[in-house]
């Protein structure tokens, strides 16, 4: 679906060498810390930013080929963009109707009186959860195949949280052929919605993983000076010092169950996750 090979951008001192996929049917977090590089992946894919050097395609054809019909097929929420609050969903129908040929209005409109969006309200007038979800319903209101969304749920409470990911569920399970590429710091979304999970740092690739594989077999080790000496470290991904020993990331978690029965062995979240890739050293 999407492919980004070795994507270059550099911006004085930071920069940007990214590569990654987003298979068809698969819904693709890209985790990272603020000033990481996902921004500006995600702007680079849209042609937002212009990259120096790297290839970036959609369902085989190069974004820098795409036309206003191509560009139709992408759905997208950025976290610093969205409609003019002067407006009000009554003003934005028609626009909608005008941008994209597979607008989809009955749709629209049905999700917006599910969601009780007022619709001659203006939409500064919105709360934060109430334009956050206009926002992702614009984007999968137009027979998108693929998603780009930039921190969709940041700012939102639990319940408006719950709502807008199901509605992320719903359009992947409506077509097996789309696909999401999202970023978010928010790593309850991504375990719940993400079938994988890219981790970028300094503006580069530091993990590619199944988020299964990472929520199963992922672990944190914890072992003072004399446990640490004597562990196989053949599966250590990063250590940590700390005041009793050594914080350990492994992505083998049953081998050390099954071999060091004294150890203290705690499943890693992606929380835990970006921590020690971050925090960590290489061993």
């Amino acid at each position: 679906m999407l492919v980004i090979e070795q994507l270059r951008k550099q911006y004085g001192s930071f920069n940007l060498d990214c590569s990654l996929e987003v298979k068809p049917g698969y819904v693709t977090g890209l985790i990272g810390q603020n000033g990481a590089g996902k921004s500006t992946t995600l702007k680079a894919i849209l042609g937002l930013i212009s990259a120096d050097s790297g290839i970036i395609t959609v369902q085989g054809k190069d974004i820098r080929e795409f036309d206003g019909k191509d560009k139709q097929d992408i759905g997208v929420v950025l976290a610093d963009s969205g409609f003019s609050g002067y407006l009000t969903i009554d003003d934005i129908v028609p626009v909608l109707e005008n941008l994209y040929e597979s607008f989809d209005r009955e749709f629209f409109l049905k999700k917006v009186k599910h969601f009780e969006l007022p619709r001659n309200k203006k939409l500064k007038e919105f709360s934060t959860g109430m334009r956050a979800k206009l926002k992702v319903l614009t984007a999968i209101s137009h027979q998108a195949t693929l998603l780009i969304l930039d921190e969709p749920t940041v700012g939102l409470d639990v319940i408006a949280r719950d709502e807008l990911l199901e509605m992320l569920r719903e359009f992947m399970e409506q077509d097996g052929e789309r696909a999401i590429l999202i970023s978010s710091h928010i790593s309850g979304d991504l375990e719940g919605l993400c079938d994988d999970l890219y981790m970028i740092h300094d503006g580069r690739i530091v993990l590619h993983e199944d988020t299964d594989v990472l929520l199963d077999q992922y672990a944190v080790l914890k072992a003072d000076e004399e446990q640490y000496a004597a562990l196989d470290k053949e599966y250590v991904i990063r250590r940590r010092k700390e005041k009793y020993g050594y914080r350990i990331l492994t992505n083998q978690r049953q081998y050390y169950v099954e071999n060091y029965p004294k150890l203290i062995i705690e499943k890693a979240g992606i929380d835990e996750v970006i921590t020690m890739m971050v925090r960590g050293e290489a061993v």
